[in-house]
C-alpha cells in the first residue's frame, strides 16, 4: 500500500491557529511587555490577537518614549491609558494643545521629556505642579512659543512649590517672561534635591537678582533661620546678555557646589568695559577646586564680536586654578593664542572633551608636544580655527581614543590631515565642513579603519563625484549612517546614482543648495532597496532645500510606497506650493522644512532609539495610529 502522499504546501489543509491558541496570552504579554513603545506599537499593527495584547500591556508600561513621530491629542489619547506603572514619559508636542495637558501631566511619573511645546501654554507648569508631585527630571523645550500663548510667574512658582522631589530642571524658553519682583525669593521653594538646571535664556538683571537672594541667604544662615537655596546644585546652564566678570564672581560665590558650568552670551551692541568678561573675570571661577566642566561661549548670532579683553594672562590664570577639569568649550576668545590654549592642556591631565571656536591666533603649535602629555581626548572640536594645519591634526591623531571630531570651517586643512585621521580606530564623528580636501581624503577614508557613523562635507568645493566611488569602495560603507554633501558645486545626479548603487544604508542625507542636484538624485534613492527591503528604505531625513535641479516630478517620489522611514524632508517650498501641501496632507508624521531650516531632531543622542531601530517598516506604524488595525481579510479567516 503505497504511503500517504504529503499535503500540498500551496492548499494548506486547515487553516493557522489563532494567537490564543498558538500561545498562552501570559506568554505573548511578558513578550510585549519587554518591547519599546515603537516595537509594540508595530506589534499591534499585526495582527488582531497583537493588537489585544499590546492595548492591554500599553496601561502597565513603566515608560513610554515615542520621539520619532508627532501625535495629534486624538491620536495620544488611546496610546496613554490610566496606567499607574508609568514612570518616564517622552514626547514629540509639535501637534499637541492645552488640550493635551491631563494627558501628559500624570500622577506617578518620575520623568517627562517634552519636545517642541510651541503650541502649549503655560498651563502645562501649573498642572505638573500640581498634580506631579513625584516628577524627578523635567525637560520642557520652546513652552509657549507660539504668538497669543501666555506664560506667567504663577505658573513657575507653582511649579516649584509642587515638584518638591525635582533633580533636574530643563526649561528651554525665554524667562523674561517671569519677569516679577519676586523672581529672585521664589527659588527658595525650589526642590532641595535640584542637583541640574538648565534655562534657555534669562536676562541679567533678573539673573543677578536670584543670585542675589542665594548670597543673602548664605550670610543669614549662621544666625537667622532663612530659606535655603539651590543645596545640592551641581550643573547650571544658561544664556545671558553678556558675560560678565560680575556674573562669574556671583555664581562662584552664590553656587560653590558647581561641577558644571555652561554660560552663552550673544551680545547685539560691542560690550564695554564694565559689561564684559575680562583676565580678572577669569580668575574668580572655581574658587573650591570643583569644576569638572566649564563652558564659555561668546555667539555671533548678532554681531561679530569677542572676548576682546581676555587675553592668554586670563587663560593662565584659569587654567591654574581649574587644574581638574575634564571638559572645557571656549568660543570667542580672539586674542588668546597658543600659549593660553597650550596651558589648558598641559594643567588638565584629565582632560577628555575640547572645543575651541573663532581661535583666531591658534595655531599647530598647540599640539607640538602632545605626545608627551598623559592626555586621552575623545571629543575635539575645533571651528573656524583657519591657522591649524595639516601638521596640528597629525600631532593630535596620536589620540587613538578620538571618537568625535570637528573641523569645521578650517580652511588650511587638506588631504594629508584626512590621511593621518583614516587610522584612527575609534572615530565615528567627523566634520570637515569648509576645509580644502580633495576626493583624495575620501580615498583614505574608504580604505581606513575608522568605523564612521557620521561624515559632514557641507562646502568641501574640490570634491566631485568621485568621491563617492571612493569613500564607499571600502569598509566604511557598512558603518556609515549620516552624511552631509550639501554645497559642493561638482555633486550631480551621477554621484547620487553612485551612492544609491553602493546600498549604504544611509539614515540621513543632507544635499541642500547643489546646482546639480535634480529629479534624477530623488528617482534613485526612491528606488534604492537594502537587502530586500522596501524602495529607499533606509532613509529618515533627506534634505534636498534649493537643489537646482529638483522640478515639482519630484514630490511624487515621496508618496507611498518609496521613503517609508522617512520623517523629515527638506524642499524649497515655492517648488509647487500644491503639491508640497497634497505631500504634507498624505504623510502627516513627516515633518517638512521649506524655508532652509535645519532638519533633525533636538536630541543629539546617537545611542537613541531614532537610531537604534533600522530595520522596521513604519509604514505599519502610520497605518495603525491613522486608520485602525490594518489586518487583510485572509487574516481574519485565518483567525476565526
Amino acid at each position: 500500500m503505497p504511503p500517504p502522499l504529503p499535503p500540498d504546501p500551496i492548499e494548506p489543509c486547515a487553516p493557522a491557529p489563532a494567537m490564543d491558541a498558538a500561545l498562552p496570552a501570559a506568554v505573548v504579554a511578558t513578550i510585549l511587555s519587554r518591547l519599546d513603545v515603537r516595537s509594540l506599537l508595530l506589534a499591534a499593527a499585526a495582527c488582531r490577537g497583537l493588537r489585544a495584547c499590546a492595548s492591554h500591556a500599553l496601561a502597565f508600561l513603566p515608560s513610554f518614549h515615542l520621539l520619532e513621530v508627532a501625535l495629534t491629542h486624538e491620536l495620544l489619547r488611546p496610546l496613554l491609558p490610566p496606567n499607574p506603572s508609568l514612570r518616564s514619559l517622552r514626547l514629540d508636542c509639535a501637534r499637541l494643545e492645552d488640550a493635551a495637558i491631563a494627558c501628559l501631566a500624570r500622577p506617578g511619573l518620575h520623568e517627562l521629556l517634552l519636545l517642541n511645546c510651541d503650541n502649549i501654554s503655560g498651563c502645562l507648569l501649573c498642572e505638573l505642579g500640581t498634580t506631579c508631585r513625584d516628577l524627578r527630571v523635567l525637560s520642557l523645550n520652546s513652552l509657549g512659543a507660539r504668538r497669543g500663548l501666555v506664560v506667567n510667574f504663577s505658573d513657575l512658582q507653582e511649579l516649584l512649590n509642587g515638584c518638591s522631589q525635582l533633580e533636574s530642571l530643563r526649561l528651554a524658553l525665554d524667562f523674561s517672561t517671569f519677569d516679577d519682583p519676586n523672581f529672585g525669593h521664589v527659588w527658595a521653594s525650589a526642590s532641595e534635591s535640584l542637583s541640574s538646571l538648565e534655562i534657555g535664556y534669562i536676562p541679567m538683571t533678573m539673573l543677578l537678582e536670584l543670585l542675589a537672594a542665594v548670597t543673602e541667604a548664605q550670610q543669614c544662615m549662621d544666625y537667622v533661620k532663612a530659606p535655603v537655596f539651590f543645596p545640592s546644585l551641581q550643573k547650571l546652564c544658561l544664556a545671558v546678555d553678556f558675560i560678565t566678570d560680575h556674573l562669574i564672581g556671583s555664581i562662584s560665590v552664590a553656587l560653590p557646589s558647581l561641577t558644571h558650568l555652561d554660560i552663552q552670551d550673544a551680545p547685539i551692541v560691542e560690550p564695554n568695559s564694565s559689561s564684559d568678561l575680562t583676565n580678572a573675570g577669569l580668575q574668580q571661577i572655581n574658587p573650591h577646586g570643583k569644576l569638572k566642566h566649564i563652558s564659555l561661549m561668546r555667539s555671533q548670532e548678532f554681531l561679530v564680536t569677542s572676548f576682546r579683553r581676555v587675553n592668554d594672562l586670563g587663560i593662565l590664570l584659569m587654567a591654574d586654578r581649574c587644574s581638574n577639569l575634564e571638559s572645557v568649550c571656549l568660543g570667542g576668545f580672539s586674542r588668546v593664542t597658543d600659549t593660553g590654549f597650550r596651558a589648558i592642556i598641559h594643567s588638565c591631565s584629565g582632560l577628555h572633551k575640547l572645543r575651541v571656536s573663532h581661535g583666531s591666533h591658534l595655531t599647530d603649535l598647540v599640539f607640538h608636544d602632545i605626545i608627551a602629555t598623559s592626555l586621552c581626548l575623545t571629543h575635539v572640536s575645533l571651528r573656524w580655527c583657519k591657522l591649524l594645519t595639516n601638521v596640528g591634526i597629525e600631532r593630535l591623531s596620536c589620540n587613538k581614543d578620538l571618537n568625535v571630531l570637528d573641523l569645521r570651517d578650517c580652511r588650511s586643512l587638506g588631504d594629508e590631515a584626512v590621511r593621518a585621521l583614516s587610522c584612527l580606530p575609534k572615530l565615528q564623528t567627523l566634520t570637515l565642513d569648509g576645509t580644502d580636501i580633495s576626493d583624495q581624503s575620501l580615498k583614505y577614508l574608504g580604505l581606513g579603519t575608522c568605523p564612521l557613523t557620521s561624515l559632514s562635507l557641507r562646502g568641501c568645493r574640490k570634491l566631485t563625484n568621485d568621491c563617492i566611488t571612493l569613500l564607499f569602495a571600502g569598509p566604511v560603507r557598512q558603518s556609515l549612517q549620516v552624511l552631509d554633501l550639501s554645497r559642493i558645486p561638482s555633486i550631480t545626479d551621477d554621484g547620487i546614482m553612485l551612492l544609491a548603487r553602493s546600498r549604504t544604508p544611509l539614515i540621513e542625507l543632507r544635499m541642500r543648495e547643489n546646482p546639480k542636484i535634480g529629479d534624477a538624485s530623488v528617482m534613485a534613492l526612491a528606488s534604492m532597496q537594502l537587502d530586500g527591503g522596501t524602495y529607499g528604505s533606509s532613509l529618515q531625513l533627506l534634505d534636498l532645500f534649493d537643489c537646482g535641479g529638483i522640478t515639482p516630478l519630484a514630490t511624487r517620489w515621496f508618496k507611498k510606497p518609496y521613503f517609508p522611514r522617512l520623517r523629515w524632508l527638506g524642499i524649497t517650498g515655492s517648488l509647487n506650493r500644491v503639491m508640497v501641501d497634497a505631500l504634507s496632507r498624505s504623510r502627516p508624521f513627516l515633518h517638512m522644512a521649506c524655508r532652509g531650516e535645519e532638519l533633525g531632531t533636538v536630541l543629539w543622542d546617537t545611542s537613541s532609539d531614532w537610531y537604534r531601530h533600522n530595520d522596521e517598516d513604519l509604514d505599519e506604524l502610520e497605518q495603525w495610529l491613522l486608520e485602525g488595525e490594518p489586518v487583510s481579510d485572509d487574516d481574519t479567516i485565518m483567525e476565526e
